[in-house]
């Protein structure tokens, strides 16, 4: 089988410059880890419709979901650090929510005006890092979430302007 580099159609492609990227990644936010919802001993129990629906909630739908987030924000956060340019990259996710504001699909007032208050208090909040080691998010020394998003901004403003003059 034929390398990635061996082919012929793809010697026109340049490598990306990460350096040259601003990636803003906005999550809805997930329930608090503290507390799991499932554990292998209770799924070990588990009837064959159990894992698509059991008590209201959808266990495999929300394995999957959050998994692919997690996996996501993972490799773009690795692919943005190894590139030495970190900063080009903000994620921005609550993962302390319970109740009705870590369900997606309650849009009832009560819960809308309750993410909002949840989406205010974030921005309060120190930025977030991934931690590789152990797959959780750790506050990072220094900017909030607005302060970072601002910083974000005047960066996007200006690479704007920069390929506007080019």
């Amino acid at each position: 089988m034929e390398s990635f580099k061996q082919n012929a159609k793809f010697n026109d492609i340049e490598p990306m410059d990460n350096k040259r990227m601003l990636v803003l990644s906005l999550g809805t936010g997930i329930a608090s880890m503290d507390a799991p919802k499932y554990d292998a001993v209770t799924a070990n129990n588990w009837g064959m419709l159990d894992g698509i629906f059991l008590n209201g909630n959808t266990p495999l739908l929300d394995a999957c979901g959050q998994a692919s987030s997690d996996v996501v924000d993972f490799r773009v956060s690795a692919l943005f650090r190894t590139s030495r340019c970190k900063e080009n990259y903000l994620r921005i996710q609550d993962d302390w929510l319970t109740g009705a504001a870590s369900t997606a699909d309650i849009a009832t007032e009560e819960n809308l005006q309750k993410l909002v208050g949840i989406g205010n208090e974030l921005l309060k909040k120190p930025v977030s890092k991934l931690n590789f080691e152990t797959g959780r998010l750790e506050e990072d020394e220094g900017l909030t979430n607005e302060e970072a998003l601002a910083k974000f901004a005047i960066g996007l403003h200006e690479q704007r302007c920069f390929r506007l003059s080019a």
